[in-house]
This record gives C-alpha cells, sequence and structure tokens, in this order.
C-alpha cells in the first residue's frame, strides 16, 4: 500500500475472482457481528461517559504538569480568542497572522500548545497518515519531517515550534477551561468565562477544540473498586510505568481497548510487561504501515509548495481514463454499490489473511479477525501489533462483542473468570465532535448552541451557525470528514481567515451566515447521505455513533472532500453574497 492510498484509506478495486454468492455470505457474517454488538450494548454513545467526577476525577488528572499556580483572573479584550491550543488553533492562527491580525489569544486547558499530540503520548504514539501530508504548514516553516510517520514527541515539537513562530505564546493562557461563550449584543463581543475566574472578551471566537479531545470510560460496574493502579491513555502515567516502561517488567497489565490508541501502545507493552491482557470487545483492522526514515536525496529535491501540492494531488485522486469513465458511467446504482461493497470485502479479506500469515495460534488469530466493512471503524496500522500476539506473555481475551461489564478490586471479570491485574489501562477513546466540549456557548438570543442543534443541525461547513455571530467552529458536524483531518482543518482555517479578513476590512462589528445559505447547505448534507445502509449496516463505533439512529443532517458531509474544498472556494470568491454584515 502506497503512502498516498494510506492516508486517504480509499477502498480498492474489486478482483472479481469470487462468485457474489462468497461476497453476499460475508455480507451476512457482518451484519451477525453488528447485531451481537448491538444487543450487548443497544445504549449507543450513553454506554460512556466523560464526566469524570468523585471517584473518576483522578483520570481527568494532567499528568504532564504540576497543578496550575493561582494567578489573577483576566479582564481584557483580544480581537481573536481560541479555544483549544492543537493544530485547528494554530494552522488558523499563522493564517491571521499572514493577514495582520496581531490580537490573538489562545486558552488552552493543557499546560502548552499541542492538543492531542500534548495529551497523548502514550508508547508507540505516531500518525497514521504520511507526516509530510499530516503535519501543517511545513512550507511556512521550513521544515520536513524525520520519517514517514512522525512520532508523537516529533509532532508536538512541531506544534511548539508553530506557536513561537508566530507568537501565539505571547497572549497565550494555559491550565485553564473555558465554561461560557456568551455574545454580547451591545457591544458586538464575546464574553468568555473560564474556570479561573476570567472575564476576557473578543471580538471573534474561534471553537478548536479537536473532534476527539475529551477522553471516555466506558460504564463499567464496579471500576471504582479496582485496587491497582489505572490510567486512561491520554494521560499516561510514566512515573509509574518509567519512561522508557522499565517499572512493568515485574507488573501484570491489563488494557481495556483494542482502537487506534492501544494498537500503538500494546505491542511496546507486550514487549516491556511481566504479562500483558488485552481485552477486545471488537478488532481493529491492522494494515501494513511501512514506516521509514526521510530518504534525504528526497528530501533535497523539495520545491516550495511541495506540501501543498501533494495534498492537492491526493484530493484530486485517481484520475481515471475515457474508457474507465464510460464503463463506470453505464452501470446502474445498484451495480455501482455491489462493486464497491465486493471491493471492500476483497480488502478486509486481504486483511484477514494477513493475520493467519503473522499470529501463530489458530484461535487468537481468528479472534483477531475484523468481520465489517473497510471504514466501518478506524483504520489502523502498525507492523508489530499482530506479532506482539505471538509472545507467550501476552493473553487476548476476546469478549465477543460484550466487553467488560464489571471490575472487580483484583481486576476486570468476564464470564466468571477475575483476571488479577497491578496496572489497568482505559483505551476507551475520546468524545466525538462535540461542539463546545465544557463549554456552554449562546449566541444573538441567548439559546446555547446544542439547543439550536435539537432539531436538527444546522452550519455552513460546519463552520458557521446563523444567530452566532463572529463564531467558527472547526472539525463539528457538517464538515467534509477526511482521513488526513489536518488537510480539512487547514481548509477551514484558510476560509475563517477570510471571513475575519473581509469583517476587519468593511469595520463590520459582525459578521453572520445568512439563514438561505445555511439552509443550502443543510440540504446539501441531507442530500449526500443515506444514499446507501452503510451507516446502519457498520458494527457499532464512533463513526456512525455507536449504532444510534441520526438524522441526515446530523453527520459529516458526505459529498467527497474535493467538492467540499471547492464548495467553500466558490463561497470565499463571493463572501459579501452568503454572509450578513453589522
Amino acid at each position: 500500500m502506497t503512502d498516498t492510498q494510506q492516508a486517504g484509506a480509499v477502498e480498492p478495486e474489486a478482483t472479481g475472482d469470487m462468485p457474489q454468492s462468497y461476497y453476499d455470505s460475508i455480507k451476512a457474517r457482518f451484519a451477525d457481528a453488528r447485531d451481537l454488538r448491538l444487543k450487548y450494548r443497544p445504549q449507543g454513545t450513553s454506554q460512556y461517559t466523560s464526566n469524570f467526577e468523585g471517584e473518576l476525577a483522578k483520570y481527568a488528572i494532567d499528568p504532564h504538569a504540576e497543578p496550575a499556580p493561582d494567578r489573577e483572573p483576566i479582564a481584557d479584550t483580544v480581537e481573536v480568542l481560541f479555544i483549544g491550543g492543537g493544530f485547528s488553533a494554530l494552522l488558523t492562527a499563522a493564517r491571521l497572522r499572514e493577514r495582520g491580525v496581531e490580537s490573538i489569544r489562545i486558552v488552552e486547558r493543557g499546560a502548552d500548545v499541542g492538543g492531542t499530540w500534548y495529551w497523548n503520548r502514550y508508547p508507540g504514539a505516531a500518525c497514521d497518515v504520511p507526516s509530510y501530508d499530516y503535519l501543517p504548514l511545513l512550507d511556512e516553516m521550513g521544515y520536513v519531517p524525520s520519517r514517514l510517520y512522525a512520532k508523537g514527541p516529533e509532532i508536538y515539537a512541531h506544534c511548539q515550534a508553530i506557536a513561537k513562530r508566530y507568537d501565539l505564546y505571547d497572549l497565550a493562557v494555559f491550565r485553564t477551561t473555558v465554561l461560557s461563550t456568551t455574545w454580547d449584543n451591545a457591544d458586538k463581543h464575546w464574553l468568555i468565562e473560564t474556570d479561573r475566574g476570567d472575564r476576557m472578551r473578543a471580538k471573534f471566537v474561534i471553537c478548536a477544540n479537536g473532534t476527539l479531545s475529551k477522553p471516555k470510560l466506558s460504564k463499567i460496574a464496579g471500576m471504582e473498586s479496582f485496587a491497582g493502579h489505572s490510567f486512561h491513555t491520554s494521560r499516561w502515567d510514566y512515573a509509574y510505568t518509567g519512561q522508557d516502561l522499565e517499572n512493568l517488567s515485574d507488573k501484570v497489565v491489563g488494557i481495556i481497548g483494542t482502537g487506534a490508541s492501544a494498537v500503538q501502545a500494546i505491542p511496546r507493552l507486550g514487549k516491556a510487561a511481566k504479562a500483558l491482557y488485552v481485552f477486545q470487545r471488537t478488532p481493529s483492522g491492522i494494515d501494513i504501515r511501512g514506516d521509514r526514515p526521510t530518504d534525504p536525496e528526497w528530501q533535497a529535491r523539495l520545491k516550495p509548495g511541495w506540501q501543498q501540492a501533494r495534498r492537492m494531488k491526493h484530493i484530486k485522486g485517481r484520475q481515471d481514463d475515457d474508457a474507465k469513465k464510460a464503463e463506470l458511467n453505464v452501470l446502474g446504482r445498484e451495480e455501482k454499490i455491489r462493486r464497491q461493497e465486493n471491493a471492500n470485502i476483497d480488502h478486509m479479506m486481504r486483511i484477514h489473511s494477513r493475520i493467519d500469515e503473522i499470529v501463530q495460534d489458530p484461535a487468537t488469530a481468528a479472534a483477531l479477525k475484523p468481520w465489517y466493512m473497510f471504514m466501518c471503524k478506524r483504520p489502523c496500522f502498525d507492523d508489530d501489533y499482530l506479532p506482539t500476539y505471538n509472545r507467550s506473555s501476552v493473553h487476548l481475551v476476546d469478549t465477543k462483542g460484550k466487553g467488560i461489564t464489571e471490575i472487580a478490586p483484583e481486576g476486570p471479570v468476564f464470564e466468571g473468570q477475575t483476571y488479577p491485574l497491578d496496572l489497568l489501562i482505559y483505551a476507551t477513546g475520546f468524545e466525538v465532535q462535540k461542539t463546545g466540549i465544557y463549554n456552554q456557548i449562546r449566541g444573538r438570543d441567548g439559546r446555547e448552541i446544542n439547543e439550536t442543534y435539537a432539531d436538527g443541525m444546522r452550519t455552513l461547513f460546519g463552520v458557521h451557525t446563523h444567530g452566532y455571530p463572529n463564531l467558527f467552529i472547526m472539525g463539528g458536524y457538517q464538515a467534509s470528514f477526511q482521513f488526513n483531518l489536518t488537510f480539512m482543518l487547514q481548509t477551514q482555517g484558510d476560509h475563517i481567515a477570510e471571513c475575519i479578513a473581509l469583517a476587519r476590512e468593511r469595520g463590520a462589528a459582525e459578521i453572520d451566515v445568512s439563514p438561505e445559505t445555511e439552509e443550502w447547505w443543510v440540504q446539501e448534507v441531507i442530500a449526500h447521505r443515506g444514499k446507501t445502509s452503510r451507516n446502519a449496516d457498520c458494527t457499532p463505533g464512533y463513526y456512525n455513533f455507536e449504532g444510534e439512529f441520526n438524522r441526515r443532517q446530523d453527520g459529516n458531509y458526505n459529498g467527497g472532500f474535493l467538492q467540499y474544498f471547492n464548495h467553500m472556494h466558490e463561497i470565499r470568491g463571493e463572501l459579501a453574497k452568503h454572509f450578513l454584515f453589522a
């Protein structure tokens, strides 16, 4: 698999070697696996909690910084305020700096910039998209990543370098959580209140919380009673494990979850721990990573603008020749769906074959095989994950879709067996695309934004919502889904910078999307969702709200990233037509 294919997670072409009955039988297996998951956990997203209070409060503590020192509350005014300090804020702030915006503040819950790369420092953390595409502003920073898949520390350092280059530390406020953002219609500013007693004001507010930023835990009976040590992967406790996991050599470790974080951490835990128990509900699809150092000769040949050229080549995708296009154009809708599904199944069966080739124990290999369509769950890439299960010290506890539902003081319990542990790690993921996260956002009429969305999401590009002037949301629903998330965020950041620049040029106190343009985008989202039954057919996961029903407008824009990109450029060409200024 090439790095471009991996970045886009594209579906392969069908081989056409097998009869249709073969594909139909596998689809039936996929449906059985989905139904089993739904039978065990019909609660949807409510099976998780991110309210870390009481005994659960320890899972939210920042292990990377000392408790925040006391300071005086802030009561000043800035022009642009970012809620969050990850890539969304950094790349958009860079564009604003290029347009002459000086007064920029980042308010961040962590002790530094970096967002997910500040919090997620578990062993093995690295990007899943080629770093030449994933790390933003490489041209602007004059930087080329050291590897095809940069490791977490390098990505975190890149975030810090961007903040320094664009002077974003000057007004930044760390270890601070925004609790409310309220539009003041009298002076046309937002009032931002925090857990530190701040009452900041800002003309423009950009919600840059990130799509996966608030850790969550499965609701498991007895989890508070566990007598050993425990933490969430996004709060990795190196004081306990040792920087190189050397403290685990005499420890029995368990990890709940086999998603993207776990897939990277498990090989390192398996190598270091006395014994490792992996508690699996649904296996991830593991594909080849093929990481390698950056080729210095290739790097020397790079010309200015190289990253944008790479990204644009990818967004345009494979260009079929005329004969291929003609062949596809004559196919009916059902035939196109059938071919796509068959190609998807071929891809997943290749992943199954690779498991059989690598994992020595047949029962373990069978348990590691994912029975769902490609992209139903986040694809994972790691060359060390599958071989880890050949270690005699590593044990897969396959719960066959049920998951762990009880934890005793000694450790997790499954089918009457207790697994005594010294350390229990929760790799249970994050809340997905929650607007506001910890923050109540009240617009022109005083309505909290999630109340506005209660009858259906209403945005333009997932960025603007009418009635919330001068507010921009990054990475939210009704934006395009893109496996290389930072490219989508860069597209949004460029757009936001243009909107703010136009408002400044006009001397406008407000910029607000028109109801007509907002309605146009809602209908665009609806028109491109629900064309197939894929969402309902998929095994539960965060891509499909854990199997919950959702309205057609309450999700990502599925018209393709190129179309999203082009729509945004068209709107930017005539912003005055689509926005209201005051």
